[in-house]
């Protein structure tokens, strides 16, 4: 399994940052983020207050968590999600830039970072009791924005519809598409040979759990979360290294990025030029004001 993660990892990598986000981040993304000790205050209905970084429990496991700055009660608590094979280390920059204005909390999923490994496989429902566990502790009752790039915004887009009453913002960064799987196979067919193949027969193995998080991420139809605020921001360029492919890689990407337009009825899209799959270190200024008006947006209807 892990000669199949790394062989995923390269060829994600090597077709420009990932299909799904197994690869290596840019070390820029970890840029920002002070690993400090901090005092905790006792649970409440606003959440935990604590800033700096803390292991806490959640359903049996250790999960990294950290948070930055206060703000108001009523104002949301923007939550990022980082991507596959990615740490809350990814998400410092954003995050200490955020937090200038809200609160802004992120977390290393099982697998991941500084939390535990899963005793298995894990499915979407796994993934969620995780995430509804760490809201319970870091958000209390407030609204939540999740900002979730690649996998972790697939995560927040089929989070969300099940938890209306505290999602009230999406933000999805160049999130892996609802059908990654039908997606793929039909870019790059069977008949593909060299990288192509490889970068085929690896995202599916991938999909199918061969990754940190033993995480299946499987095809399903977009559902509605309500009518909140969504912003979808796709990259510029990303499959310019498989040349043979690279145009219906292309076409998979924005029309799998153009069906997440069905979770609300307020979602919008918008390509960030000059960009890659890492979005937020690619172009922070265009993911930052996205994160900023999706927050603003859930603020006047919370």
């Amino acid at each position: 399994m892990l000669k199949t993660i790394a062989v995923a990892a390269t060829f994600c990598t090597v077709a420009g940052a990932g299909i799904v986000g197994y690869g290596e981040a840019p070390a820029q993304a970890a840029q920002g983020q002070a690993q400090v000790a901090s005092t905790t205050t006792a649970w409440h209905g606003h959440g935990d207050s604590f800033s700096g970084t803390k292991k806490i429990r959640v359903g049996g496991y250790s999960v990294n968590v950290s948070c930055s700055d206060r703000s108001a009660a009523r104002k949301p608590v923007v939550v990022l999600m980082a991507g596959g094979g990615d740490g809350l280390d990814t998400m410092a920059g954003l995050q200490k830039t955020l937090s200038k204005k809200a609160r802004v909390c992120s977390y290393d999923r099982l697998g991941e970072g500084e939390s535990d490994q899963p005793d298995g496989t894990q499915t979407i429902n796994d993934s969620s009791k995780i995430l509804t566990g760490v809201l319970d502790r870091v958000t209390g009752d407030r609204p939540v924005v999740l900002a979730g790039h690649s996998l972790g915004g697939l995560i927040a887009a089929r989070y969300a519809p099940d938890h209306r009453d505290r999602v009230k913002g999406l933000v999805l960064m160049d999130a892996t598409i609802p059908a990654l799987t039908a997606g793929i196979s039909k870019a790059i067919p069977e008949s593909a040979t060299g990288m192509a193949a490889e970068l085929r027969d690896q995202t599916i193995a991938v999909n199918e759990g061969q990754n940190p998080e033993k995480f299946i991420i499987a095809d399903a139809e977009v559902r509605s979360a309500g009518n909140i605020p969504v912003q979808i921001i796709r990259h510029e360029s990303q499959y310019v290294e498989v040349p043979d492919y690279g145009p219906a890689l292309e076409e998979m990407w924005a029309e799998g990025q153009d069906q997440w337009r069905a979770l609300s009825g307020r979602s919008r899209i918008s390509v960030a030029a000059g960009s890659g799959h890492y979005v937020h270190v690619d172009r922070p200024d265009i993911a930052v004001k996205a994160i900023q008006r999706v927050t603003a947006q859930a603020t006047a209807h919370s």
